[in-house]
């Protein structure tokens, strides 16, 4: 009977270890990140984008210029990176140049959003926001809405605010981007 050797089968097990993990690591960054980072950044009003995948999720932090249309944005990286996302949910992160004010009129109708979202009365933050835009009269609020999210923007001159509100409402409470 042959002695196993100890070391040469450390060092196969080692060896394949660094390879098949390795490879794992290079296909999730080259193969899904990277792409989907060329994708996002292709896209007009997006300055900056990272892309960060787990095994069911897939986070894009994007930062816009405040002329960015926060939708669009969502579903063009949705539709031009269908092949990396797969089956994974897509979250995205959005950062822009705010400002004190925005973060006020924001904080004024955050209340009635949340009603809205709660009840599923998503017309409600269109007129949310447009007493918004009475009571706050230098900022502009916008709305978007598709099978997936709320869009609001909130913009002042050159200064913007964007707001992801994902239409489950079991998940609603105090949004982490807002």
């Amino acid at each position: 009977m042959n002695k196993l050797k100890i070391v040469p089968i450390a060092i196969t097990a080692a060896l394949t270890a660094v390879l098949l993990f390795g490879g794992w690591f290079a296909y999730r960054h080259y193969g899904i990140e990277k792409p989907l980072d060329r994708a996002a950044a292709s896209i007009p009003g997006v300055e900056a984008a990272n892309i960060e995948t787990t095994g069911t999720l897939v986070k894009v932090s994007v930062e816009l210029d405040s002329d960015a249309d926060l939708g669009e944005v969502y579903r063009t990286i949705k539709k031009n990176g269908a092949q990396q996302i797969g089956s994974r949910q897509l979250e995205l992160q959005v950062t822009a140049p705010g400002s004190e004010l925005l973060d006020k009129a924001w904080s004024y109708s955050l209340f009635d959003v949340a009603e809205a979202m709660e009840n599923r009365k998503y017309s409600s933050i269109r007129e949310a926001m447009t007493k918004l835009s009475e009571q706050f009269p230098n900022v502009e609020a916008t709305t978007d809405i598709d099978e997936s999210n709320v869009y609001v923007s909130l913009k002042d001159g050159d200064r913007a605010k964007f707001v992801v509100l994902p239409r489950q409402p079991a998940t609603l409470g105090v949004w982490p981007n807002a």
